[in-house]
């Protein structure tokens, strides 16, 4: 992992080992590594992993290419080379992939493994079991979609990374006031955006000239009067529970509560939009036309504790698929990185989920897809098969890098996995706990074939551009 210190105000810390996380954290004036940083960006938005993959693999395309240039040969040439190899990679890819989107059982274990090998190289993989499952079945809720925002991740600190679990419901980081309903079964619940403070009398930047302390009063009284009608609107929607982005103040507290009412106020926005998503509501703002306000329902809010903390809990909600993923852990740094790798293995895994062909890992598919590209250079007449050939030797970097990170000979294990993999359907590739060629099928090391393809079209596509 690395420690970075923001150079703004604050001095922020952040401890990570996130490619995409480490790359926008730096301050590049260089306007070819910048491209580099945006592929990873893409890399993390797009797919969630394969976000250090795709800038070792461009920087090594890179790397081949200068000594091309450096033998005279133009960068066009490499640039049509480079196509022919991707192409040929793509198309070996695709001959190896399997499917068990048919069988649910052999699918979610195929899940399983894809969350497991993203997991392995973050701060979570000492539990990769227990979050992969977590992952996996908060994925499976989604039922296809691959909205994530009706996925909600809470961080709280204290206990340790194994405490965290999943909670089929959402939760809202607030405490519910004195003196409101603790529970609240078949809720209607409006969500709103507004103003709740008018109580107090406003008048900065006006004056008012006033003879008495009557007439002080009456303006009180005034304002007043006007929070009871705006509450008074509110109630009409037949609403049990009232959740505000911003401050509700004590007097149109007090008229909630004489009514029955829950009033949650000063939820965070990312709060109030997820509320509003998953009980099937929309945000208000104004109150004269009831009927054109669309409520959230659930059938069961309650007040429940995580650690020391009291938090508001939504069960039962419209959308079914909606769940909570609850993070604990030693230090907000921890829970800032587990986020982060929960976040990638969740955005691997929705992927999955709509293109379901799976690859093996450990550096088998760069060496699988090398063994083709060699092939194809050496039936391809012309400088081109020069820029194939140097396509290969990039793809290698990748099991070489993966040795090199793990502390491994890589010159020794790359050559071993190069002879294995001149047999016939072989499943060879790095298995970094051992520290030799294993059988990557029965180690259950597993990768999303989107992830490997856009990592192989996007570093080719960054490298093209830089070349031109």
């Amino acid at each position: 992992d690395k420690i970075l210190q923001s150079t703004g105000r604050g001095h922020s810390v952040t401890v990570t080992n996130d490619g995409a996380t480490i790359l926008k954290s730096l301050h590049i004036d260089n306007p070819a590594a910048k491209v580099l940083v945006d592929i990873s960006k893409v890399q993390d938005d797009e797919v969630g992993d394969g976000t250090t993959s795709v800038v070792v693999l461009a920087g090594e395309l890179l790397r081949e290419a200068e000594k091309l240039v450096a033998m005279k040969i133009h960068p066009m040439t490499i640039i049509s080379g480079y196509r022919m190899a991707v192409e040929c990679a793509r198309n070996a890819l695709e001959k190896r992939v399997w499917d068990n989107k048919g069988d649910a059982e052999r699918f979610r274990s195929d899940l399983m493994k894809i969350a497991m090998t993203t997991l392995s190289s973050k701060i979570l993989s000492q539990d990769k079991e227990h979050f992969a499952l977590l992952a996996v079945d908060a994925v499976m809720r989604l039922k296809g979609s691959t909205n994530l925002e009706s996925i909600q991740i809470i961080k709280k600190a204290g206990g340790s990374l194994k405490d965290s679990f999943l909670d089929e419901g959402f939760i809202l980081d607030k405490k519910i006031g004195v003196g409101q309903p603790k529970r609240i079964e078949n809720a209607k619940i409006l969500v709103a955006n507004t103003a709740m403070d008018t109580d107090k009398i406003k008048i900065y930047g006006a004056r008012v000239r006033v003879d008495s302390m009557a007439k002080v009063a009456e303006i009180e009284a005034a304002e007043k009067e006007k929070m009871r009608k705006k509450v008074q609107n509110i109630i009409a929607h037949g609403i049990n529970c009232f959740v505000n982005r911003q401050l509700i103040y004590n007097f149109p507290e007090e008229l909630f509560a004489d009514a029955g009412i829950l009033a949650i106020e000063h939820a965070d926005f990312d709060g109030i939009e997820r509320l509003a998503l998953v009980t099937g509501g929309e945000i208000a703002s104004t109150f004269d036309n009831p009927e054109s306000v669309k409520l959230g329902r659930c059938k069961l809010i309650e007040e429940i504790m995580i650690g020391e903390d009291k938090l508001i809990h939504f069960s039962g909600v419209e959308m079914g698929q909606a769940c909570t993923i609850v993070l604990r852990g030693a230090s907000f740094h921890v829970l800032d990185e587990a986020e982060r790798s929960l976040h990638d293995a969740l955005c691997v895994l929705s992927q999955t989920v709509q293109d379901s062909r799976v690859l093996l890992g450990g550096g088998w598919p760069e060496m699988l897809m090398a063994k083709q590209v060699d092939e194809l250079a050496r039936c391809t007449p012309g400088k081109k098969s020069l820029a194939i050939d140097s396509f290969a030797n990039a793809l290698r970097a990748i099991p070489t890098i993966i040795a090199d990170n793990a502390g491994l000979d890589s010159a020794d294990l790359v050559a071993q996995l190069r002879a294995e993999h001149q047999k016939e359907d072989t499943k060879a590739g790095i298995d970094v706990i051992t520290g030799a060629v294993g059988d990557m099928e029965k180690l259950g090391i597993s990768e999303a074939f989107k992830v490997k393809q856009a990592v192989l079209l996007s570093a080719t596509e960054a490298a093209e551009m830089i070349l031109r």
